[in-house]
């Protein structure tokens, strides 16, 4: 509800696409998406922390624990946000260019239109494995829980503002965090298999794959060239097995 009362009216009154309007193609499946990841909350929470609470029980840095958690918060906070990312970035590329896990993300990249509602549109695989694999680190760094809280309530915005349907453009700022031109131009018809990281571009300029043309275009059109994937939440659900058996 927070999510919606804010992003709403901001897509409002600074609409990219005035016309698109809230009920565009394919909210009802975006909408089914947020609602069962929302509700499915607590189950999906405790999948997502299993890799890394198992993976504590093996190991257990204490003296590195220890240094990072004496260190000031503000700095913990960049340090999670830069070791997420960079674990995030690579489970993205792999996401995209293995043939068997592209079927799950392509869920993620069907939708037509961009706005805070369409970062919703998540295979449950590809939720449980992409949070579940960057919380390992994070976890066995041993990172304050003040930190971490900070770092939660800031993914949860920003992973819904780099999709939403807003005009703003950021200048400088694109170079040193994600914004929504950036992401837009990687939901771009195609793939376009660029701006893999979802915060810090940085990353993308590292291991180039960054995409952001000079002149503060966004994208003309989004989604996957030939739209082979079925809207409806039931069908995207299943749609990487049949995609699998075909």
């Amino acid at each position: 509800m927070l999510l919606a009362l804010l992003f709403v009216p901001l897509e409002r009154a600074f609409p990219l696409r005035p016309a698109q309007g809230a009920f565009r193609f394919g909210w009802t499946t975006d909408g089914v998406h947020f609602m069962v990841s929302h509700l499915a909350v607590q189950a999906l929470t405790f999948m997502t922390l299993l890799p890394a609470t198992a993976l504590a029980q093996l190991w257990q840095p204490e003296g590195l624990q220890t240094a990072i958690r004496g260190q000031a918060l503000p700095v913990q906070f960049l340090e999670i946000l830069l070791v997420s990312d960079l674990t995030q970035y690579w489970i993205h590329r792999a996401y995209h260019s293995v043939p068997a896990l592209w079927r799950f993300h392509a869920i993620h990249h069907s939708s037509r239109t961009m706005d805070w509602l369409a970062g919703s549109r998540l295979h449950v695989v590809d939720v449980l494995t992409t949070r579940g694999l960057v919380l390992v680190p994070v976890f066995l760094l041993g990172f304050a829980q003040p930190a971490l809280y900070a770092y939660l309530v800031f993914v949860s915005f920003h992973a819904v503002f780099i999709h939403a349907n807003v005009r703003f453009r950021f200048g400088w700022l694109d170079q040193v965090i994600a914004t929504p031109r950036a992401h837009h131009w990687h939901h771009a018809v195609g793939p376009l298999d660029k701006n893999f990281a979802v915060h810090l571009p940085l990353l993308d300029r590292l291991f180039g794959t960054q995409h952001l043309p000079p002149d503060g275009a966004f994208p003309e059109a989004y989604g996957i060239a030939g739209h082979p994937v079925p809207e409806g939440w039931g069908r995207q659900l299943m749609h990487p097995l049949r995609c699998a058996g075909a």
